[in-house]
């Protein structure tokens, strides 16, 4: 099936209603900042559920828009994409409960507060019960075409991304285990078994991001992994309004090529980020080995891309080629 000859469109509603929550709770979040002067850990009580949100609810729509081009096991793609919505409202329903209380929702350790004790296993259990979702998903989009070859490497690469950027936070909470006591918005002393900094555990976070300055961060790589989906898309959306002016972008296997040389130079820096969290690095502080590390992903995706504009050039247009 060609890019101009798209599968029926179907709508999956517990994505678009997920999507719509987390929109809803973003606005909720916006206001909670003007009015809340609680911190929690350096930052607002209301940066946590704003910040997940957003992502939630942005992953939400992109994976409401691929089921919808499914062309086989769409059944099974529903019900992944509603387990996925439901699983994700949950989650993020436990971190603002945890956010108004003025607490801490991942990594509490605290025994004696019963709402923690209950919402705990919500958080601890949704991530795997997201990525299951979304290595089924993958599975199924691998097996069929949604699209054109560049629309068909993006979804497949975007969504390997997307599954390595939600195995991240497992790793981490299975592998860096700092316990120590922390203070929350009311006051009270709450026991932690891990974090998300590698060599400060709790990190001194960047605006916004607050991703850890002062140390290794494992959201660095979870964030640009589970992204890369949406990067590659409108990559992929940028070279098909391209082709309207370039010829030789018209031709579908030069514009999958190009997404395949972004999906490795993609790939390229997740991998380097993630090596640099795993080093105790921050992103905003890499020593000679990690500008090494990016300048090598830089060189070969260039030299990549090059290639397949060389080898494209006998596609234009001669006055596209007389104008060069």
């Amino acid at each position: 099936m060609s890019e101009t000859t798209p599968a029926p469109r179907v709508r999956h509603r517990p994505l678009i209603v997920c999507a719509t929550v987390m929109a809803v709770l973003m606005l909720v979040c916006l206001a909670g900042l003007l009015v809340d002067d609680r911190t929690l850990l350096g930052e607002s009580v209301w940066v946590k559920p704003l910040k997940f949100g957003f992502a939630f609810g942005l992953y939400a729509a992109t994976l409401a828009w691929l089921l919808g081009k499914l062309t086989r096991a769409r059944r099974l793609g529903w019900w992944m994409g509603t387990v996925f919505a439901l699983t994700a409202i949950v989650e993020v329903a436990a971190i603002t409960v945890q956010a108004a209380r003025g607490t801490v929702s991942h990594f509490n350790a605290d025994q004696t507060d019963p709402v923690t004790l209950a919402l705990v296993p919500v958080l601890t259990y949704g991530v795997m019960i997201i990525l299951i979702t979304q290595l089924v998903v993958a599975v199924a989009v691998l097996f069929q075409r949604t699209g054109g070859p560049a629309l068909n490497r993006a979804i497949r690469a975007g969504l390997a991304l997307a599954v390595y950027g939600m195995i991240v936070p497992l790793y981490w909470m299975t592998t860096e285990i700092h316990p120590r006591t922390v203070t929350d918005a009311n006051g009270h002393a709450v026991p932690l078994f891990q974090g998300h900094g590698i060599g400060d555990p709790d990190g001194h976070g960047m605006p916004l991001t607050h991703w850890s300055v002062t140390g290794g961060d494992f959201r660095v790589p979870h964030f640009f992994a589970l992204h890369g989906i949406q990067a590659l898309l409108l990559f992929t959306a940028l070279l098909a309004a391209l082709g309207a002016r370039r010829a030789w972008l018209r031709e579908e296997k030069v514009r999958a090529r190009l997404v395949g040389v972004a999906a490795l130079g993609y790939a390229g820096l997740v991998a380097t980020v993630t090596l640099q969290a795993g080093r105790g690095q921050s992103l905003i502080h890499p020593d000679a080995p990690t500008l090494a590390a990016a300048a090598a992903v830089l060189l070969v995706t260039v030299a990549a891309a090059t290639w397949v504009i060389r080898a494209a050039r006998p596609l234009r247009d001669p006055l596209e080629a007389n104008s060069v």
